[in-house]
């Protein structure tokens, strides 16, 4: 599986969407499913997903589908 794989798996399985809402416009609170509780276990699958543990800053910056790739490439290595 590759990483975009994973982060998407993890999006589509906690926020319980569709590969098709997982584009540039996906920002935190724009899904019913991602309120603080979803943003928390997002973070803990992503986390596992990808055997890292995030920085406090880097989950509460983590605002959208794109940025999250960001950060996680920048700062924890993770190829895309």
């Amino acid at each position: 599986m590759t990483n975009l794989e994973k982060y998407d798996n993890a999006f589509m399985e906690v926020l319980q969407l569709d590969a098709s809402a997982l584009n540039d416009e996906l920002v935190y609170e724009s899904v019913e499913t991602w309120d603080s509780v979803g943003h928390m276990m997002l973070m803990a699958a992503l986390e596992e997903a990808f055997d890292i543990m995030m920085e406090t800053e880097d989950i509460l910056v983590f605002e959208s589908y794109p940025k999250g790739k960001e950060i996680l490439s920048e700062k924890y290595d993770v190829a895309f």
